[in-house]
């Protein structure tokens, strides 16, 4: 191509100066010579150079274009054979990939094959074990498949023994992380101190004479105040003191209240007793008004029946393993909306759940049932909230758990019972409930011996390790403390710890 270009200027260039010169011949023969000839000479000089300087620059320029025509083919050419060896190279990688994945495939296949045969291995075996089992102890399939869950059991005690454990710590670790959250924050923000407040049924009298005049002639006097009070009155040798004794706290706390003002009047007769024991049955009424009232209040209870109030206030009278029982409903109370808090639960709800969960103690001995019983026939009775008896009736488990709220007011009474200090119990009482968890322990098969310990907080159980294995034992702890669980009553909870121990002894001489 561009050799062509050349040509093409320089043919062009040679027309154009033979054009020029045949009209310089022209006009000379035409009449014009001399100086036009001259002229017509140096015209045709000027453009011979002219198409002199026009071929050499066009030469110029076409050698110019052919350089960089070759260059550009050069370059051409180097990219192309840079292109071409990479397109080489990632064949070769495309091959070497192909022949890897093909022997994968290969592997996969056999292995394929290989489990497909392990596992037809496995169930064959399997049907003859089952066959064998059924034939050689003559038991039904159901049968012989227990004796192999058995035997798997055994074979991997270990094992499942660990998840066991994994699964219980770390499920556990969360519900008890949550749990001391809501419970810690609930129990440090109740910062009322509680006082065991008990009833006393000894009266002080100034003087022993004065037994004499409230005993009276012939008896009359302490006849007619046993018979106005319902309480019986033992004067006996202790000095400066006369017993009241009843099983009706409010009787005995009129009875009180009337004698000390008949000792501090001087004046003791039947008339006279019976206006001051009125008078005492009046103040004890107001009492328990006032009382009922002061609780709801400060328990911030609302919209409760007068009638049920008043009956509330009788609790004040009445004391449970030391602990007052009003005093222990107030506080249940305050750990309960405490607790509905975190939970997200109805507050008021829970609150006034646990501030009459034992009002039927006020009067369960006049009216037959468990003061659950009574106590819900109570509130039934005077139109109470139908979510408050839900609340407060589950708190023994006598009844499931209806509501949120019936969860929280058992628990609140479970923290309210069990805080140190919180009531007291007799030996007896103490000891027969630690010979009653140990000899739910001892029930079990392959336990050697078991002991309570920490007030019966603990039991530590020890079985023969030849007729108890690991995995056994952790089931006999379960159901040990399932056991307990439904046959026991106790606050708080009991830590129930299995001891397996074997040892070998061997002596060499």
């Amino acid at each position: 191509m561009s050799l062509k270009i050349v040509f093409l200027i320089v043919g062009f260039a040679t027309v154009v100066g033979a054009v020029i010169g045949y009209f310089l011949r022209l006009i000379i023969s035409l009449g014009k010579r001399g100086s036009l000839e001259l002229e017509m000479k140096q015209m045709i000089l000027d453009a011979k150079e002219a198409a002199k300087k026009i071929t050499s620059e066009a030469e110029g320029k076409a050698l110019e274009t052919m350089k960089e025509l070759r260059n550009e083919m050069k370059e051409k050419e180097e990219k192309l054979k840079q292109t071409e060896s990479r397109l080489i190279k990632k064949e070769d990688l495309l091959d070497k990939r192909q022949i890897d994945i093909d022997k994968e495939v290969e592997s996969i296949k056999g292995k394929i094959v290989e489990i497909k045969e392990i596992k037809e291995r496995a169930e064959n075996l399997e049907k003859q074990r089952k066959a064998a089992l059924a034939k050689l102890a003559n038991l039904t399939e159901e049968e012989a498949k227990t004796e192999i869950i058995n035997l798997a059991e055994k074979r991997f005690e270990e094992d499942i023994m660990v998840r066991i454990k994994k699964l219980e710590t770390v499920g556990q670790e969360k519900l008890d992380h949550k749990a001391n959250e809501i419970l810690t924050s609930a129990v440090q923000r109740l910062s009322s101190s509680v006082v065991s407040d008990i009833m006393s049924t000894t009266v002080n009298i100034p003087s022993d004479e004065l037994k004499g005049k409230i005993i009276g002639k012939e008896g009359r006097n302490i006849k007619a105040f046993e018979r106005a009070t319902g309480v019986e009155v033992i004067v006996d040798d202790t000095p400066g003191a006369i017993i009241l004794s009843s099983f009706d706290p409010v009787r005995r706390q009129v009875a009180r209240l009337a004698l000390e003002s008949l000792i501090a009047d001087g004046r003791i007769q039947p008339a006279k007793i019976e206006s001051l024991v009125e008078k005492a049955k009046q103040d004890v009424n107001k009492i328990i008004k006032e009382k009922g009232e002061e609780a709801a209040y400060e328990c911030g209870v609302f919209n409760l029946d007068p009638r049920i109030i008043s009956i509330l206030g009788r609790l004040y009278f009445r004391t449970s393993y030391g602990q007052n029982v009003l005093q222990h409903s107030i506080e249940m109370a305050h750990i309960a909306g405490m607790l509905a808090e975190e939970l997200k639960a109805n507050v008021a709800i829970a609150k006034a759940g646990a501030l009459l969960h034992d009002i039927g103690k006020a009067v369960d001995h006049e009216v037959a049932g468990t003061h659950v019983d009574i106590g819900k026939r109570i509130l039934q009775k005077f139109g109470a909230n139908e979510e408050i008896i839900k609340a407060m009736h589950s708190h023994h488990e006598e009844y499931p758990y209806e509501t949120v709220e019936s969860v929280i007011v058992q628990v609140a009474d479970t923290i309210s019972g069990s805080r140190p200090g919180a009531r007291r119990d007799s030996v007896e009482n103490y000891l027969k409930r630690l010979q009653e968890l140990e000899a739910i322990t001892n029930s079990f098969k392959g336990v050697e011996k078991s002991y309570a310990l920490q007030a019966g907080r603990e039991i530590r159980v020890f079985v023969i390790p030849e007729e108890v294995s690991d995995l056994e034992s952790k089931k006999m702890a379960r159901d040990i403390a399932v056991r307990i669980e439904n046959e026991l009553k106790y606050p708080g909870e009991i830590k129930v710890n299995v001891i397996r121990e074997s040892r070998v002894i061997e002596f060499a001489r």
